[in-house]
């Protein structure tokens, strides 16, 4: 599931994007105040990120400025009333990929949200990123600090599987199913140690996990 943060200060206008990105099957978070929305940005996870320009305590373009600064990645919609072109040009040459001026057609604004995580996908290295942590698929390697860690390949398969689905819980029975292929004769507990295992590898304190969170009777969920 794609995640998408909306950074929108006018309340209507927030809820109907909500609305309208989880019925396409979207993951949505909204922020109202440009300084919470930056923070937020920092902290997690997203695919892309529709940004209002005038918003209270720090406005779209130095969110924008911001968050490329800090090395973040992200596609960034602008999302704004101004339709001076000076405004538009400065919302891309600070790292904006796209912008959308209001009125918007909700269909148009979907479309440049897919038309931008294409692109990303279509050019995305290989290697997902957690704190100091590379996982690179092509080579089949997890380094930390750029030092290689070694891990069996079933461990290797369960970073993959957490790393891919980011914020999503995972079911021990789905894990079975991603890692282990559907039908194995695996148990529970089978999961949980090799879980523990991987906790090991890539957790700076294991026994307070800050990447690989487990979810009392439901699964595990990786945050990262």
């Amino acid at each position: 599931m794609k995640r998408i943060l909306v950074v929108e200060d006018d309340p209507g206008i927030a809820f109907g994007l909500k609305v309208d990105f989880q019925q396409e099957g979207y993951d949505v978070a909204v922020e109202a105040d440009g300084q919470a929305a930056l923070e937020r940005a920092r902290r997690e996870t997203f695919h892309v990120i529709l940004l209002d320009v005038m918003l209270p305590h720090k406005d779209g373009f130095e969110i924008c400025r911001e968050l490329r600064r800090a090395g973040t990645k992200t596609p960034i919609i602008l999302v704004t009333a101004k339709t001076q072109e000076a405004e538009k040009i400065l919302g891309l040459e600070w790292g904006a990929d796209d912008y959308v001026t209001k009125p918007f057609s909700p269909a148009e604004l979907r479309a440049r949200v897919k038309a931008v995580l294409r692109r990303v996908e279509d050019h995305s290295p290989q290697v997902f990123r957690f704190g100091e942590a590379e996982v690179d698929l092509e080579r089949g390697e997890l380094r930390i600090a750029g030092e290689p860690v070694e891990l069996t390949a079933l461990e290797f398969k369960l970073l993959v599987a957490f790393t891919t689905n980011r914020g999503k819980l995972l079911s021990r029975e789905k894990l079975l199913d991603l890692v282990w292929g559907r039908g194995a004769a695996v148990t529970d507990r089978v999961v949980d140690n090799h879980i523990l295992s991987l906790r090991k590898k890539i957790e700076p304190e294991p026994a307070s996990p800050r990447y690989l969170i487990s979810v009392r009777g439901l699964g595990y969920r990786f945050e990262g």
